[in-house]
């Protein structure tokens, strides 16, 4: 971590963290059965008919109103725009606008239900964009399952939008999705469910190492789950200096020379790679075997894989993120009856929530101010995404910093703020240097 902190220490410093005004009263809500939450929000969404609205921005009572937000005055923006693209962010929302996109593939826990059945969560997106980013989003179903189909789509809408925000879109397809789109639009594009994931795991890792005493660079980790989540987190934590993960499926360990199950066929292009890159001492096994002596468990899997024993075979003072929804891999009560020191999971109503709304807001809110300052495409690359992670982590001080508190509420404004600042400078710095590269090249 030393080493993130002398390349981002600089960004992180110049940004100041504000004093948190944010109330306790609007912590989680502890004890709500599930049966009366799932009424309680059938009866929210009734009511609401939608989580967001389009609000005017200029008042038009008359008709010179009128003649300035549309025609003919709206001419004069159109040649200016046609003259100077770049000038699109200033005389439109486009610099503010995210589009929320989804196939309904892979929806929370409920796996393929469609885009119409999807609506409600790319809304709940929708709303976090604008209650905790300050910006503007619009959810998109896109209908098809064919990958071509899907990514002409986003390109042929994407200039109507500052940035792309993929959500819920199963794996493997997904990699390929975002790889092209990024490669082929002049927007950030951004797939929450991989990266936001990896972002608040890393930054939530960094801050439960510090309680422990732990050097990301010594430790061994164990991730179970190589779709979306397990794949972005294991990249990013390599990236940010890990040397030692292994990864397990619902077969146990990947390792080279696997098979993808017992007496079938060879592991798929995903897992092959990460064969690659992790488990480079070759352990072979179950999860079981895998977690012996592990100071770390991560899951991005199903709920209740994991058992108190195992924990209880784990490293002194091991860090257990559980992070499977609605039910985590192990409940904290049982981990911390293993012997589990920091326990993490993806709810609500158990302490350290690691959420990935701590993430996506904040990110889209720097980088599309970056993007609007410099009317350039800002990517969200791998330095932004560990600048973010660090931003998350300091954002709690260490005077605040215990077992139970290692990420800020999602209510501590203060925080995502810091995160968003951080972000910015970073992407600012990074284009800066991508341009006085490419004049190098030109001289």
């Amino acid at each position: 971590m030393q080493g993130l902190i002398s390349k981002y220490g600089k960004f992180l410093d110049a940004v100041k963290l504000k004093k948190s005004t944010y109330k306790k009263s609007v912590e989680m809500q502890k004890n709500l059965s599930t049966d009366k939450l799932s009424k309680d929000a059938i009866k929210a969404h009734k009511k609401w008919k939608g989580k967001y609205s389009i609000e005017l921005v200029p008042e038009i009572n008359n008709y010179y109103d009128l003649s300035l937000a549309y025609t003919p005055g709206v001419a004069a923006a159109c040649k200016e725009i046609e003259a100077a693209p770049q000038k699109v962010f200033e005389y439109t929302r486009k610099g503010n606008l995210v589009a929320v996109i989804t196939d309904g593939t892979a929806v929370l826990g409920l796996g393929d239900i469609g885009v119409l059945g999807s609506l409600p969560v790319m809304e709940g997106k929708v709303a976090l964009f604008k209650k905790f980013g300050g910006l503007d989003a619009i959810p998109i179903l896109v209908d098809t399952k064919d990958t071509e189909q899907f990514i002409a789509t986003v390109k042929n809408i994407a200039q109507s939008f500052g940035g792309i925000n993929l959500e819920d879109i199963a794996s493997p397809r997904c990699f390929q999705i975002l790889k092209r789109l990024q490669s082929e639009l002049d927007i950030p594009v951004f797939h929450d469910d991989q990266h936001g994931t990896a972002i608040v795991t890393l930054g939530a890792l960094f801050n439960a190492l510090k309680l422990v005493g732990k050097q990301l660079e010594d430790i061994n980790i164990v991730i179970n789950g190589p779709g979306a989540a397990g794949v972005a987190i294991a990249e990013l934590l390599l990236s940010a200096g890990a040397k030692n993960i292994i990864m397990c499926d619902e077969f146990g360990i990947l390792h080279k020379g696997r098979l993808s199950a017992l007496g079938a066929e060879k592991l798929d292009d995903l897992k092959s790679y990460l064969t690659n890159i992790t488990n480079l001492q070759g352990k072979v096994g179950n999860l079981t075997d895998a977690l012996k002596g592990a100071d770390v468990f991560i899951g991005v899997s199903v709920g209740g894989i994991v058992s108190g024993d195992m924990i209880k075979q784990m490293a002194k003072q091991p860090i257990v993120f559980a992070l499977a929804n609605p039910i985590p891999e192990i409940l904290p009560v049982e981990a911390e009856k293993g012997g589990a020191y920091i326990v993490g999971t993806g709810r609500s109503d158990f302490k350290n929530q690691i959420n990935n709304a701590l993430v996506f807001p904040p990110l889209f809110r720097g980088v599309l101010n970056a993007q609007q300052k410099t009317s350039a495409n800002i990517p969200i690359c791998t330095d932004v995404m560990l600048a973010a992670a660090l931003a998350l982590s300091k954002s709690v001080a260490d005077t605040e910093l215990t077992r139970e508190f290692i990420v800020p509420s999602l209510f501590n404004q203060s925080a995502l703020d810091y995160v968003a600042g951080v972000v910015e400078k970073v992407a600012l710095d990074r284009y800066e240097a991508s341009v006085r590269e490419v004049a190098l090249v030109k001289q």
